[in-house]
């Protein structure tokens, strides 16, 4: 798509039918109908950064906690076990997980699992990526939430928008199947920014792109913000799929925050990926980046059930394998 016809479909007195209907079709013919399900364990909600809109950003008033090397590869193992072909270890940017200690954790599970491995921890040194990549991490999620300068400069005070992209650059160089993503709706953010953001995934060739809308979230600067809403998200991620055709694309947890169906509306506007929630219960409370989080049941085989009842009802079926990178699919 054009800028001129991605910002057409921005438009929010559009209908999105038709848009929607397309996005599903280019999916279908990219990605097939299958969904992989990749287990995500948010092993660490300490985090240096003071992003305005994550609820735990560094002085927010939550209950702060990290999972042993031996929890997270207990819940790795439980993802083999349920027939996950990933497993995405996500965290603050916590000095006490850095990558030295990640390494050792990474040969682990590679070594007690054949799960492929999704990193998603935050900027660190080009070395460590390399060390990372060396040590069996196969993808690297990365998200610079907004392609405006002045808007980053805004939302993430005390982060450097040329270093983001600079990391991004280095993951590449380093081997990773690399992931990024924005959020929609963002107090400032504009529609020529958000046809910018998506025109941008396509000249960086990622392998995975996320979309989700903004939730203010209460005790951060943007707690009286407006949330970015549901449909919003939708055209962005449709326009996505469209844009990038072979990316694969979450439907986001953020996205069912704001509407019980929100994961079978994204399924049906081109996403292919599921990323059940493999947390240890007590725990999933405290990973707060917004409000209105799902909370899974507390047994992980039930948590894989009912996204498997998902799929059945929306005629989609669980993809095998790792689902490595299908960038250049047609």
């Amino acid at each position: 798509m054009t800028r001129d016809e991605i910002l057409h479909w921005l438009d929010p007195d559009r209908d999105p039918a038709p848009l929607f209907a397309l996005a599903d079709k280019v999916r279908r013919e990219a990605v097939g109908d299958g969904v992989h399900l990749r287990g995500l364990i948010e092993f660490s909600n300490v985090c240096r950064r003071r992003c305005y809109y994550c609820g735990i950003r560094a002085g927010a008033g939550v209950r702060r906690y990290r999972l042993s090397a031996g929890e997270i590869v207990d819940r790795a193992l439980a993802a083999a076990r349920l027939g996950y072909g990933t497993v995405v270890l996500q965290s603050g940017e916590d000095p006490a997980w850095g990558p030295a200690e990640l390494l050792p954790l990474l040969e682990r599970i590679k070594k007690e699992t054949p799960l492929a491995l999704t990193l998603s921890v935050g900027e660190h040194s080009r070395e460590d990526y390399r060390a990372l990549r060396a040590a069996g991490a196969d993808r690297f999620l990365l998200r610079f939430e907004t392609s405006d300068r002045r808007l980053f400069s805004l939302l993430k005070p005390d982060s450097d928008y040329d270093n983001r992209f600079r990391c991004l650059a280095w993951l590449k160089e380093a081997g990773f199947q690399v992931g990024s993503g924005v959020m929609t709706g963002l107090p400032g953010q504009t529609r020529e920014s958000l046809a910018d953001d998506i025109l941008l995934f396509r000249s960086l060739q990622l392998d995975m792109v996320g979309v989700g809308p903004f939730i203010p979230s209460p005790g951060t600067p943007l707690a009286g913000a407006e949330c970015g809403g549901l449909e919003p998200a939708l055209r962005v991620m449709a326009l996505t799929r469209i844009t990038v055709r072979g990316a694969h694309i979450p439907a986001t947890t953020a996205m069912e925050a704001l509407d019980p169906d929100g994961r079978r509306k994204a399924l049906r506007c081109g996403a292919n990926v599921i990323m059940p929630n493999l947390t240890p219960h007590d725990e999933l409370p405290h990973y707060s980046l917004y409000p209105g989080k799902p909370v899974p049941p507390r047994r992980l085989p039930e948590r894989a059930a009912r996204f498997e009842g998902m799929l059945r009802e929306l005629g989609r079926f669980r993809a095998e394998g790792p689902g490595h990178t299908l960038k250049g699919a047609a």
